[in-house]
């Protein structure tokens, strides 16, 4: 049975630098061929939403072009978010009955409802929880991370940065048969997840000597080394850490950060190979046998493998996310994942 359709919804919008703000807004009409959703769970990105909190990002280019719900410029006021799961509670004209009562997963911005095509939704497998669905992203971000790294048996692995990103990718990486696996983060709280996870050491960064601090665990330097961290001064770090004719995978978004490299000392003998690495492709050399439903079919098996839930430090609700960005933004050190609920 079909649930009453509101007319009103609510949606996050960020506003100005350090301000966002929850607007009501009338609920576009429920078109045939369409379903509505009501929200369940919504994950914040902390490293992207932070940018956009701080207003540290680029004018003037698409959000994301390849998602619908998120092809606005990046400008205020701006919705933002690609992580909800919901429930389907009414359907439009023509939408397969099934549909009805599924909780799915969104990539869409933070808000209470939204009228979507069936085709822009997945549905959660019975077996994952809310929780562990809404993870969706930014597991596919790590696998995609771990794939454009190709870790071979024996290597050894340095990763700087430790929120949810680079957590998951420390996961993933701890699966494979490495020498050692060092991680560094400038937060306690990430350190020690990090070394209940499978690192073998996570070190607090030290920026004046980087190459020193790493090849005490690592006399010859990393054969892989992936830059996470959001920081631009921590690639210049990876690239000293990293050994000669190794590879630095660069997962991180700058935004509007400028990015200064020192490539006139250790980087131009080494013969290291920076690798651009983001989610919304595949690598040329693996579209040949791989899509993203093929990858996505591996993240939702890894998401019921690997425990991603033990990561949600808070759960915020929705009409107070004021509250969830100032933690984010103030206090880095006390969260790692923080959920929006509805």
């Amino acid at each position: 049975m079909q649930a009453k359709i509101p007319a009103h919804r609510y949606s996050l919008y960020f506003t100005a630098p350090g301000q966002v703000e929850i607007r009501r807004e009338r609920l576009p009409e429920l078109e045939a061929g369409k379903v509505l959703v009501a929200t369940l769970l919504s994950a914040i990105s902390p490293g992207t939403e932070t940018l956009l909190y701080r207003g540290q990002f680029p004018q003037d280019i698409p959000v994301d072009e390849n998602i619908e719900a998120l092809a606005a410029q990046f400008s205020y006021p701006l919705k933002y978010g690609y992580s909800v799961v919901g429930e389907v509670t009414a359907l439009g004209e023509g939408v397969d009955a099934t549909w009805m009562g599924r909780r799915v997963f969104a990539f869409h911005p933070h808000e209470s409802h939204f009228v979507s095509q069936p085709a822009d939704l997945m549905p959660v497998p019975d077996a994952l929880s809310a929780e562990q669905a809404v993870f969706l992203p930014n597991m596919e971000t790590a696998v995609n991370l771990v794939m454009d790294g190709a870790p071979r048996m024996g290597e050894n692995v340095v990763v700087f940065g430790q929120g949810i990103v680079g957590l998951l990718t420390t996961m993933l990486l701890s699966q494979f048969p490495l020498g050692k696996l060092i991680t560094l983060d400038q937060h306690l709280l990430r350190r020690q997840t990090s070394r209940q996870i499978g690192a073998h050491a996570s070190l607090e960064p030290d920026a004046s000597h980087p190459r020193t601090q790493i090849l005490v665990h690592l006399p010859e330097g990393a054969d892989l080394t992936y830059e996470l961290s959001g920081s631009p001064a921590a690639l210049n770090q990876a690239i000293q850490v990293t050994g000669f004719a190794g590879r630095l995978v660069i997962g991180s978004w700058y935004g509007a950060k400028q990015v200064s490299l020192d490539l006139g000392g250790y980087f131009h003998r080494s013969r290291i190979r920076l690798i651009s690495s983001q989610v919304s492709s595949l690598a040329p050399e693996l579209s040949g046998r791989w899509s993203k439903a093929r990858r996505f079919n591996l993240v939702w098996q890894f998401l019921g493998r690997i425990e991603p839930t033990r990561f949600i430090t808070q759960q915020i609700p929705f009409r107070q996310a004021h509250r969830a960005y100032g933690l984010i933004d103030q206090k880095p050190g006390e969260n790692i994942q923080v959920l929006l609920t509805y």
